[in-house]
């Protein structure tokens, strides 16, 4: 595969393409460690680093099939930038191979089970990916979040995925922080006793407002809700509790 060919090019011209295009040089760039600049990071082409490629990419990290290859000399700064695109790609693909596998099962129906078997891939791990894909529609997926993040609320309605991933989100929780805030709350539910509240359909129009309202008074939305309610009973009820 060589550096300019995409994966819609490779995937259209199916094998013989992939025949042609045999590897001449043995990585793709990640980060150019000369200009500090980052490039499109590709996926990676398998063999060892022939010694023309290496002399012809200096400064430059290169991504193989089998790892990196960093020049002798790496600012930290660009060493640093590195493994955040390291990262936001291998974030990036559990999703990508969720959505593959979600496509499959509702295309092809028993069927996907041999193209998973065919790439060599791990059903189990697939599953967990597809699983956490259904929960989150493209739309509301957070793209300053990682994936593991989305995996931890999945199990969650929709709603409460939605206020712990923005709590999350405004408060830079990492995954276990956002872990344990939510087994805690789940703990402080269960011995109060709290009940769950039915689903209501509403118009947007007044979803848009009650989540506006709640921020201005600088609550999360789901207790402003609570308070709300609390306050109509109140104005309702011939016996409130004070405060």
């Amino acid at each position: 595969m060589t550096a300019g060919m995409q994966a819609t090019d490779i995937v259209r011209g199916g094998r013989h393409a992939m025949a042609r295009s045999a590897p001449r040089r043995a990585g793709l760039p990640l980060i150019d460690a000369g200009g500090g600049g980052q490039n499109a990071a590709g996926v990676a082409v398998a063999g060892p680093v022939p010694a023309r490629a290496r002399a012809g990419h200096k400064g430059q990290i290169l991504t193989t099939r089998v790892g990196l290859r960093l020049p002798a000399a790496l600012p930290f700064e660009t060493w640093q930038a590195a493994g955040r695109k390291l990262f936001q790609t291998a974030d990036s693909f559990a999703w990508c191979l969720g959505d593959w596998l979600v496509y499959g099962q509702d295309k092809y129906g028993d069927r996907y089970r041999q193209a998973v078997e065919a790439a060599g891939l791990d059903y189990q791990t697939l599953r967990n990916y597809a699983w956490v894909a259904r929960k989150f529609d493209v739309s509301r997926r957070h793209p300053q979040l990682s994936f593991q993040h989305h995996a931890e609320v999945a199990a969650l309605r929709p709603g409460d995925q939605d206020v712990w991933l923005a709590r999350a989100h405004d408060n830079g929780w990492s995954k276990t922080e956002l872990r344990r805030r939510v087994r805690a709350h789940r703990g402080s539910a269960e011995r109060r006793g709290l009940a769950r509240l039915p689903l209501v359909q509403v118009e947007s129009e007044a979803l848009t407002r009650w989540q506006a309202a709640a921020e201005l008074a600088g609550k999360p939305f789901a207790d402003w809700v609570t308070s709300a309610l609390d306050v109509a009973a109140c104005g309702t009820a011939k016996h409130c509790d004070a405060g």
